[in-house]
């Protein structure tokens, strides 16, 4: 009884075949980093012992079919990299196991489902380059297991949820090329692991929160284009591990702080076309 089939990086052409179904045992579905066509066939869910479908990098088309959200023992679904189209359907919500979620790089289009808040196990939530509309759903703070929350890219709108402070572990919180507003949450100073904070290309406003300086962790600051006000908060000299600065296009003003000269790991600082004196 096969239980694991690996057939990624293998040149394969064609369909994903329906028969895939009669395998039920299989555990682990790898197919990515192929030249697959088609669509993803109805049968997948079937699979119901399923825990990791790998169906990346292929030229798979059409929509996500409902059946797989049948596969509730499923850990990882990488499904990114296609040319997928359609909505996130509000039956994820039904994937309650599920750690990774990577569906970028494709064409689906209208709103992040609420429900995707019942996926308390997430730990990997990457959507960008896709097609998206309307807010973060604010039942995504549900997800204090999130190391990353990527959704770069996108035609998004609304704030950021101050809830987003409660996600201690994230890593990366990656909101770039999209149309959110209003201020950054001064929550965002909880988040004590965060790596890089990516909000460029927004109509973010307000003033630079100072509790950005409590973000002990964070290696890379890309805000720029956005349209902020006020000044650059002195505590940006408390992020000893940063080693980028973008701010470029902000609108910010007042003088350049000279706590950014404790920067010592800083290699590239951007802020240009400011009303910085």
């Amino acid at each position: 009884e096969t239980t694991w089939l690996d057939l990624s990086y293998s040149g394969l052409t064609g369909e994903i075949p329906p028969e895939i179904s009669n395998l039920i045992n299989l555990e682990m579905l790898c197919l990515g980093n192929n030249e697959l066509t088609g669509g993803i066939p109805p049968e997948i869910g079937d699979l119901v012992n399923l825990r990791h479908l790998q169906l990346w990098s292929n030229q798979l088309s059409g929509g996500i079919p409902l059946e797989i959200y049948n596969l509730t023992n499923l850990f990882g679904l990488w499904i990114q990299d296609n040319q997928l189209v359609g909505i996130l359907s509000p039956q994820i919500g039904n994937l309650v196991n599920l750690r990774n979620l990577e569906l970028w790089g494709n064409y689906i289009y209208g709103e992040i489902p609420l429900e995707i808040g019942n996926l308390v196990e997430l730990e990997y939530l990457h959507l960008g380059w896709n097609l998206l509309t309307g807010h973060i759903p604010l039942e995504i703070v549900n997800l204090t297991n999130l190391r990353e929350l990527i959704l770069i890219s996108n035609s998004l709108t609304g704030e950021i949820p101050p809830g987003i402070g409660n996600m201690e572990y994230l890593i990366y919180l990656v909101l770039g090329g999209n149309n959110f507003s209003g201020h950054i949450p001064i929550e965002i100073g909880n988040l004590t692991n965060l790596e890089e904070f990516n909000l460029w290309g927004n109509n973010f406003s307000g003033e630079l929160p100072s509790e950005i300086g409590n973000l002990s962790s964070l290696e890379r600051l890309w805000i720029s284009e956005n349209n902020f006000s006020g000044s650059i908060p002195e505590s940006i000299g408390d992020l000893q591990n940063i080693y980028s600065i973008n701010l470029w296009n902000t609108n910010i003003s007042g003088e350049i702080p000279t706590e950014i000269g404790n920067l010592i790991n800083l290699i590239e600082l951007d802020l240009g076309d400011n009303n910085l004196s």
